[in-house]
């Protein structure tokens, strides 16, 4: 099954608006709306892509890259991931973070962090089968990983 980023466009974003998560999820990610909202304020850092399986939309993910930034360690984010509620457990999350990481790594970064809730088990076992750990610290009331890559 081939995995795909595709950068947000007119041509896709109401396809990716209409994504929403499972029920009970809601807590862990915001709406993808949100966070185009949140891409066009931060246009130099953010890079929001639809994930595509072949032709169909199964998810969405947003980066930070922010060079500029002081610490080297803050400056490469996995801001947003989800995959869509009729989507979920067909393994499209798994091969859509093994591209996500090909992708950061491609595009020069050393590492990768992310946050998420505690009560999150579902993405903390992905993000750890990846190579994610915890790094100690706090972004809000998340959890912060992170990869070395």
């Amino acid at each position: 099954m081939e995995i795909r980023l595709v950068p947000i466009n007119s041509a896709n974003r109401d396809e990716c608006l209409a994504l929403g998560v499972a029920r009970g999820q809601e807590k862990y990610i915001c709406p993808n709306s949100e966070s185009l909202r949140a891409a066009a304020e931060s246009r130099d850092i953010a890079r929001p892509f639809a994930i595509y399986a072949g032709d169909t939309m199964v998810g969405f993910t947003m980066f930070a890259f922010d060079s500029a930034y002081d610490d080297p360690d803050d400056r490469y984010w996995l801001w947003r991931f989800m995959i869509g509620a009729g989507y979920q457990g067909q393994g499209y999350g798994s091969l859509a973070l093994k591209e996500i990481i090909s992708y950061f790594r491609q595009n020069g970064a050393g590492h990768i962090r992310l946050s998420t809730k505690a009560d999150n088990a579902a993405a903390i076992s992905l993000y750890r089968k990846y190579g994610f750990r915890e790094s100690g610290g706090m972004n809000g009331d998340e959890t912060v990983f992170y990869l070395k890559l």
